[in-house]
């Protein structure tokens, strides 16, 4: 029988961390995925729950989390009403969060008595790739690394916001949320804190330095980021597996909200190849 609890944990900067983890609670020494949504996401988006009862289903303590200054509140999850949590993220906060998650789940005696702290595997949805890519390198307690339709580049990805020099005189640029129609605002402190962590936030460093086993997916019809981008990963870490998930789109086949009882098959067909991965 499947089991999801929330919980709330404090990050390193000022903002709470929300978690929820689904697991089967007849097993014990269940493997740890961690999972971390990508820009603008959160993580109840589309079907993520029902990705993370699927894995749950095959013997994985599932946790996802929202990162502390995604803009989302612990009242509001899965809407934007803190946009200056928002202007005021950056890499390092994100970083910061997946590790204080990690330190949770290493210290919690709660659920080493269900999960095995010493299986854990980082899964991270586009810009979560490149999170959970520069995470995996740094931290030996990750033993395996999923990508799904990740980024390659940050810094290519920050400058195509506007123009730098016209962002550092406003002080801020603004985006639309195309979900919620909200201007949502990026203070130029993203692009300081960039600049100032080059060497540590460059993914083509990570990945030619990770030394676990690396699953590399992306849809073939994502428009969102070129299947290019993992492509170029794969390149750069030879020992990782590459897998093109045909008609899939950015995020294979979902959208939000999604009010199906199934998963979408291209969705379907990543869980699978997580699951054998990781069984390996």
């Amino acid at each position: 029988m499947l089991t999801k609890q929330q919980t709330v944990i404090d990050g390193q900067h000022q903002k709470p961390i929300f978690i929820d983890a689904t697991f089967t609670s007849t097993k014990i020494n269940q493997p740890i995925i961690i999972f971390c949504h990508g820009y603008k996401g959160f993580k109840d988006w589309g079907a993520w729950n029902l990705m993370a009862n699927a894995f749950a289903e095959q013997g994985f303590y599932f946790l996802k989390f929202n990162f502390s200054h995604n803009g989302s509140t612990i009242e509001q999850p899965i809407d934007f009403p803190d946009l200056q949590a928002f202007g005021n993220n950056n890499y390092t906060k994100e970083l910061d969060d997946l590790n204080s998650v990690i330190n949770w789940v290493y210290n919690t005696t709660e659920i080493q008595l269900l999960a095995d702290k010493n299986n854990i595997f980082l899964m991270g949805h586009s810009r979560g790739g490149g999170i959970t890519l520069i995470k995996a390198e740094e931290d030996s307690r990750v033993k395996k690394l999923i990508s799904l339709a990740s980024v390659s580049d940050f810094k290519s990805r920050m400058t195509r916001l506007c123009d730098v020099n016209q962002w550092r005189e406003a002080g801020v640029t603004f985006i639309e949320n195309s979900r919620t129609k909200q201007q949502i605002p990026h203070y130029y402190q993203f692009y300081e804190d960039f600049i100032a962590n080059q060497e540590r936030f460059n993914i083509q460093r990570a990945a030619k330095n990770l030394n676990i086993p690396h699953l590399i997916m992306h849809g073939v019809a994502d428009t969102s980021v070129s299947i290019k981008e993992s492509e170029n990963i794969h390149k750069w870490n030879t020992n990782s597996k590459f897998v093109s998930i045909e008609n899939a789109d950015h995020v294979f086949g979902t959208k939000h909200p999604w009010n199906h009882k199934e998963l979408p098959p291209q969705l379907n067909t990543v869980i699978q190849e997580t699951v054998n991965f990781l069984n390996e």
